[in-house]
Formats: C-alpha cells, structure tokens, sequence
C-alpha cells in the first residue's frame, strides 16, 4: 500500500448455535485484492445471534490498520441493528431500556459499536443459504465451529444466564414490540383456518410473529371465543 492509500476489504461472516442455545460457532472470511483469509471458532453454550455478532466483531478486530470493510452478513439482527441504528440508539440510553432493562447482548453491541469505529465500515445483508459462495462458505466455517473438540467459553452468554431478571423485557402484545429474543420488532399475522379441538370453545385470530429469529407469540387480544365448534 501506498502511505495514503486505505485499503478496501470484504467481510463475509455467519454464525449459529445448535440448539440455539446450544453449542456455537462462526466462520470468517477477510478478502483483500484477490487473497483471501479463513478464521473459524466454537463455543460450548451460546446462541445464534451472539455468533453472529461475534462473527463481525472478530473480523473486523483482525484488521490491524484503518480500512474501508464492506461486511456481508445474513443476519438481519446485526444488518438492521447498525444500519437502522438500533445499537445507537441503545448506547445513548446507557444500554437500558424504557422500563429499565438491560439490551440483550450488550457486551457484544458496545465491543461491535467500538470496533466499527476504528474503521469506515458499511454493512449488506445477503440471504443465507441461497448460493452466494463466501456465505455458503462461511456456513461451513461455522459448523467447523460447533463441531470442533476445543471449543471456548462465551463468558458474557453465561453472565446474562446469572442475571437473567436484567434482561427481562415486557410482555409481547402489540405489533412493534420486540422480541424477547433477538429484539427484532415483531409483525401480526392471520392464523390459518383450522378445525378446533375437541371442547374448545376459542381460537386466536393472529398472533405477532418475529421475522428474524422465527419466534410465535400467542396474546390474549387475539383470542376470540366460539360458541360452536366447527371450522372458521
């Protein structure tokens, strides 16, 4: 490199955990002008999101000099949390939220927020699983990861574990509200038409779904009593 050139490189990253939680890992892949390096760890207990996370900040922390990293992740909760500005947002509010409760991941957030400001850093989201070669590699990366014998301790997984009241958030029971999970907001949808069991006398007309970590929420707004049972 020149002595004012800043170099331009590409971040592929995926991460998981089998269960989630469960046993995790990650794979990383840093690209620079053609050459390209391969980086993957596991963990004994963590979850999804927090590989994912991980994932991004243990690449982005290889890089040794100010650069311009493009990152390409298929986590929609790392994508949206930075470039819709959610982990902003939770910084400014001391990593609390209204009712007082800490965000979920803090530890990781804040190290994510630190890293990134180190380097000019812009994010894309690329679908996982559908042939976009570094993902699908760094798929098989991660599952190295989970599978490997010398795994590594997520301490900041097992601290959330001790102070689990922390971190509880508020019942789920509106469109918008987040995730108890992965602090994605959630969307309502229409249940599908079925029969009812035998003696059951209600059904629930929607529930409120997230669309990132795929968890269902059924709130009693939704539930709507019947005085036959029969299909609707």
């Amino acid at each position: 490199m020149e002595n004012n050139e800043i170099p331009e490189i590409e971040l592929f990253t995926d991460g998981g955990a089998e269960p989630n939680p469960g046993k995790g890992g990650f794979g990383v892949i840093l690209s620079y002008k053609g050459r390209k390096k391969e980086f993957f760890e596991g963990y004994e207990l963590t979850t999804n999101n927090r590989m994912e996370l991980m994932a991004v900040i243990f690449g982005l922390e290889k890089i040794k000099v100010k650069a311009k990293v493009t990152v390409y992740s298929d986590s929609k909760y790392v994508v949206d949390g930075i470039v819709k500005g959610w982990a902003e947002n939770w910084e400014r509010n001391n990593w609390t939220r209204k009712k007082g409760n800490l965000v979920l991941n803090k530890d990781l957030w804040e190290r994510l927020l630190n890293v990134i400001d180190k380097h000019e850093v812009t994010f894309n989201w690329v679908k996982g699983h559908a042939g976009h070669e570094e993902n699908e590699r760094c798929d098989f990366l991660a599952n190295k990861g989970i599978k490997s014998e010398h795994k590594n301790t997520d301490e900041g997984y097992l601290e959330y574990l001790e102070h689990i009241d922390w971190y509880q958030e508020s019942k789920i029971e509106k469109e918008g509200d987040l995730c108890r999970k992965c602090n994605t907001p959630v969307v309502k949808k229409s249940t599908k038409k079925k029969k009812l069991k035998p003696g059951q006398n209600y059904y629930f007309e929607y529930y409120l779904y997230c669309t990132n970590c795929k968890t269902m929420y059924m709130v009693e707004d939704a539930k709507r009593e019947v005085s036959n049972n029969k299909l609707f």
